[in-house]
């Protein structure tokens, strides 16, 4: 069966075609970037570390244990991402979160749902997906969570419901200026389960938009688990 054309939305397509948001070329409807963009996006390639998809640069095919996940506790039983956060891909998360460019939630989304085909995540079956929640102060700044509008388009893709069960209760300072240690202590007690939420016996998808040493999603993780989720697996449209 043929899809019904929108006769406004075939009319605007006519007057402003749409084009890629990085090199403004031409693009097909619904897409945001062209070919040519898309394949300069930095992807994640093997050998990396299974638990926080940390890269290593060199020839290895047995497990190994990266620098980023030795001598201490992640919480989350994986953290996943496609894409590294360099060059374009960079570009267009730091566009997106900080110059309020909401339409580049697409693209990234989209490297978000290719998380889906890794083996850590494919064919497992998820009750809900959590977006990593702001600080309500952070929120109002911003005029949005980013996390939670690539969790509404994943949550529509896949078909697992969103729900919103975790807040940010410390208003924390950024994270980019810390090491792995102050990362983690910065956020200690910064997260709680909201009131009547109900995570007992659930398998969890927890989303952001990077993940950088993984101290913001395990401590999300260590919350939901602590509340009677079985398992909380992670996934972001990038990793630093």
């Amino acid at each position: 069966m043929l899809a019904k054309i929108n006769p406004l939305h075939a009319l605007g397509s006519l007057f402003y075609p749409a084009v890629c948001e990085v090199c403004s070329g031409l693009v097909g409807p619904r897409e945001y970037l062209c070919e040519n963009c898309r394949n300069r996006a930095s992807r994640i390639t093997p050998p990396f570390c299974a638990k926080c998809s940390e890269p290593f640069s060199g020839a290895i095919t047995q497990t190994f244990s990266c620098a980023n996940c030795e001598h201490r506790t992640l919480h989350f039983d994986a953290a996943v991402a496609a894409y590294r956060s360099r060059g374009l891909v960079r570009k267009l998360v730091h566009e997106f979160k900080y110059g309020r460019q909401r339409q580049l939630r697409y693209p990234l989304a989209a490297w978000l749902g290719e998380n889906m085909n890794d083996t850590r995540l494919r064919g497992r079956h998820f009750d809900l997906i959590v977006p990593v929640p702001l600080h309500s102060a952070r929120e109002r700044e911003r005029g949005f969570n980013q996390a939670t509008l690539l969790a509404e388009l994943l949550s529509r893709r896949i078909g697992t419901p969103l729900r919103p069960v975790l807040e940010r209760i410390r208003y924390t300072t950024t994270q980019t200026a810390y090491d792995r240690a102050e990362r983690m202590e910065n956020l200690r007690d910064a997260f709680r389960l909201r009131k009547k939420a109900d995570v007992r016996e659930l398998r969890v998808l927890l989303i952001d938009d990077v993940l950088t040493t993984g101290s913001t999603l395990s401590e999300c993780a260590r919350v939901l688990k602590e509340a009677g989720a079985l398992f909380v697996h992670a996934a972001t449209a990038a990793r630093a």
